[in-house]
C-alpha cells in the first residue's frame, strides 16, 4: 500500500457490533492494496452523503457477453484507485466442491489481478470475485479458465445454477443433484454466456424439501428431491431417541409440529406415521435423524417462477411436475427437454424484463400447462382455497371423462 488510508468514522462503527464486519476485511486488505484504500473512501462518502456512485457499462471477455458485472465510480477524481470496480462471475462446480489448493490458486490470481476481495458465493451462486480494472479482466478470467472454471451468467440470460452437496455427504438426498445441474446446466451454456432472453432464468437443485439452496424462493425451475411411499422407521432408533429425550420432548418437538398431524407415538414408543398425509416437510425426519430417512422409491418435484422481488413482488414456484423419477439416462433427458420446453415458452411469452413467474401470475397457469404439453393434476396447487363452497354441478360427467381417459 502506498496510499494513505481515509478516515473512516462511519465505516467503523459497524465493526463495533457483536459480528464481524465485511468492513474488517476490507480494511485487512487495503493493507496491501490501493484499490481497497479508495473503496473504503468512496464507501464511507457514500454512507455520509447517502447516495450510490457507481454506474455500469460495458466490460466483458473475448467470446463472452456476459458475466462480468461492470462497476465505474462517478466520483474517480476523489478516489482513483477504485474508479473502475468491476465484478467477475465464476461458476462454481455442481454441489460447490473444492480442494484446498483450488482455493489457495484462486486467492493467488485475484491478488495477482484484482482488489482480493472474494465472495463464496452470490445469490445465483456464483464465485464473485470483485474489484478489477478493465485492463485486467481478460488476463484474470485466462487464469481461472485455465484451471477449468469457465464464466458465470449477467445479464438477461440463463443465470450459474446452484445444487446442494447432496450424494456427497448427505442422508436425505434423493437424486443425484450434481448430475442434473451439471446436464441441465451445458445444455444452456450458449444461453449462459450469449444475453438473449427476456430476463434473468435461474435453475436450482436441491436434494429434498429442506431446499439448501432456496430454490423454491430463487428460481425459475426448481428441481427439489422427494419420495411417493413410505418414510423409513427404524423402531429401535425411535425408542432410544424417545429413551434419551423423553416423551414429553417427542411430543412438543416431533408429534405436535407435524403440519398435518399424521404422527403417532404409541404407547410401547414406536412411531405411527399416516403416510397418506404427509406432506413431506422433512421435519421429523430432520429431528430423528437416525430413525426416520426418505422413502426408497425416490424421484423429483418440478417447480416454475420463484422469484425475489421485481414488477409484482416475491414469489414462491408454482408446482408444474408432482413426481418424475430421475434415476436412467433417459429420465435425465426429461428433465433437460422439459427445461428446454419451459425455457422456450418463456423466451416466447414473457415480457421485456419480466421473470418466468411474472409471466405465469400474467398469462395462468392453464396456460403455461398447455404450452409446456401438461395435463392438469390436482397437486399442482398454487394457493389453497379461501372458499369452502364448491359447485358440485357436472362433477359425475366430469368424474366418467377422467375414468374413461385413464382406461384409454
Amino acid at each position: 500500500m502506498t496510499k494513505k488510508m481515509h478516515a473512516t468514522p462511519m465505516l467503523d462503527q459497524l465493526e463495533s457490533g457483536p459480528w464481524p464486519s465485511f468492513i474488517t476485511g476490507i480494511k485487512r486488505l487495503a493493507k496491501t492494496s490501493d484499490m481497497a484504500v479508495d473503496l473504503l473512501g468512496q464507501l464511507e462518502h457514500s454512507y455520509q452523503t447517502r447516495k450510490g456512485y457507481w454506474k455500469g457499462g460495458t466490460a466483458s471477455v473475448i467470446g463472452y457477453g456476459g458475466g462480468v458485472i461492470p462497476r465505474f465510480s462517478e466520483v474517480a477524481e476523489k478516489f482513483p484507485e477504485s474508479k473502475e470496480f468491476h465484478t467477475i462471475r465464476i461458476m462454481p462446480p455442481p454441489g460447490m466442491h473444492y480442494t484446498s489448493d483450488i482455493l489457495r490458486k484462486f486467492c493467488d490470481i485475484w491478488e495477482k489481478h484484482g482488489s482480493g476481495l472474494i465472495a463464496l458465493h452470490g445469490q445465483t451462486g456464483d464465485i464473485m470475485l470483485q474489484g478489477c480494472t478493465t485492463e485486467k479482466i481478460q488476463p484474470a478470467f485466462d487464469e481461472f479458465n485455465e484451471l477449468g472454471f469457465d464464466m458465470g451468467g449477467a445479464g438477461p440470460s440463463v443465470r450459474t445454477g446452484m445444487s446442494c452437496v447432496g450424494h456427497a455427504r448427505c442422508e436425505h438426498s434423493c437424486y443425484d443433484e450434481g448430475r442434473a445441474h451439471r446436464e441441465v446446466l451445458n445444455t444452456f451454456i450458449d444461453d449462459i454466456h450469449r444475453p438473449a432472453l427476456p430476463y434473468k432464468f435461474k435453475f436450482k437443485f436441491s436434494g429434498c424439501a429442506n431446499d439448501c439452496m432456496n430454490s423454491v424462493q430463487r428460481s425459475d425451475m426448481a428441481v427439489l428431491g422427494t419420495w411417493r411411499d413410505d418414510i423409513q422407521v427404524n423402531q429401535a432408533e425411535v425408542k432410544n431417541f424417545v429413551k434419551k429425550k423423553g416423551r414429553e420432548y417427542v411430543v412438543d418437538n416431533v408429534i405436535t409440529r407435524c403440519p398435518t398431524k399424521c404422527l403417532k407415538l404409541k404407547a410401547d414408543d414406536t412411531l405411527e406415521i399416516d403416510n397418506r398425509n404427509c406432506v413431506k416437510c422433512m421435519h421429523c425426519i430432520n429431528v430423528m435423524t437416525k430413525a426416520l430417512s426418505p422413502g426408497k422409491d425416490r424421484g423429483v418435484t418440478i417447480l416454475a417462477g420463484g422469484k425475489r422481488t421485481l414488477k409484482i413482488g416475491d414469489l414462491l414456484g408454482t408446482m408444474i411436475v408432482p413426481f418424475m423419477k430421475l434415476e436412467t439416462d433417459e429420465d435425465f433427458e426429461k428433465l433437460v427437454q422439459l427445461s428446454k420446453t419451459l425455457m422456450e415458452f418463456w423466451a416466447e411469452n414473457g415480457l421485456e424484463h419480466e421473470r418466468c413467474g411474472e409471466m405465469i401470475e400474467r398469462i395462468g397457469l392453464n396456460n403455461l400447462l398447455e404450452g409446456l404439453g401438461m395435463e392438469v393434476d390436482p397437486n399442482m396447487v398454487n394457493h389453497p382455497r379461501t372458499n369452502p363452497y364448491i359447485r358440485m354441478d357436472g362433477w359425475d360427467d366430469e368424474v366418467a371423462r377422467l375414468k374413461l381417459a385413464k382406461a384409454g
